[in-house]
């Protein structure tokens, strides 16, 4: 069973940036989508964006495409996801998610489909 745990997050205003960590322990995270979602207060866990195992491709929620970006560093068992241009409406815990299974060639985007969970780390938005 993986680790995940989340860090990076912070209070910023409205245009900053933020970069979340996702550093794993227990096991490789090398050959699974990892996957980071959000949830607002009041409101349901969306999807943000996912990298697949081969860090060769990425798909993002039409929230934060072209603002956000999903790397991955199998060296460090550790996903990043930075966030550019943030707006007030990012406010959320982020979470970071490893697929329930290894080499997957179609990338998730639901959460079913994510077996590990890290705890979260708050970013705040401010205007």
């Amino acid at each position: 069973q993986v680790q995940l745990v989340e860090s990076g997050g912070g209070l910023v205003q409205a245009g900053g940036s933020l970069r979340l960590s996702c550093a794993a322990s227990g096991r490789t995270i090398s050959s699974y989508t990892m996957g980071w979602f959000r949830q607002a207060p009041g409101k349901e866990r969306e999807f943000v964006g996912a990298i697949s195992w081969s860090g060769s491709s990425t798909v993002y929620a039409d929230s934060v495409k072209g603002r956000f970006t999903i790397s991955r560093d199998d060296a460090k068992n550790t996903v990043y996801l930075q966030m550019n241009s943030l707006k007030p409406e990012d406010t959320a815990v982020y979470y970071c998610a490893s697929h329930r299974y290894e080499s997957m060639t179609v990338l998730a985007r639901r959460g079913t489909d994510f077996g590990s969970w890290g705890q979260g780390t708050q970013v705040t938005v401010s205007s």
